[in-house]
């Protein structure tokens, strides 16, 4: 068990962006948006974050297409989470790529 739990709004961000990970391929969203309505509660902002995040990460996929376009028609204002997720989604890969080694560290053979 962690000595520091995740805040309350950051645990709920996570089941938001879970519901729609699990759910991102469907052909059906009309149950997947009762979900995240479900799971949000009365936390109306942090539905949109995430949804929007979601929308902007996933916009260029295909396979997602369809749960993407239904959660654009939600009346939510996302405008500025979608921008954020097309950011993100355009960044680099994590990685150790750019780590320097200390002096004196070589490869080992």
């Amino acid at each position: 068990m962690p000595s520091h739990p995740l805040a309350p709004d950051t645990a709920l961000s996570i089941k938001i962006g879970c519901v729609m990970t699990r759910n991102q391929f469907t052909q059906d969203p009309v149950p997947v948006i009762a979900e995240l309505y479900a799971t949000a509660g009365d936390r109306i902002d942090l539905l949109t974050q995430e949804v929007g995040l979601f929308i902007g990460f996933s916009s260029s996929n295909q396979y997602r297409a369809t749960l993407v376009a239904a959660l654009r028609e939600l009346p939510l204002d996302m405008d500025q989470a979608i921008a954020l997720g097309k950011f993100r989604r355009g960044l680099p890969a994590h990685g150790t790529g750019g780590y320097a080694r200390p002096r004196g560290v070589v490869d080992q053979p």
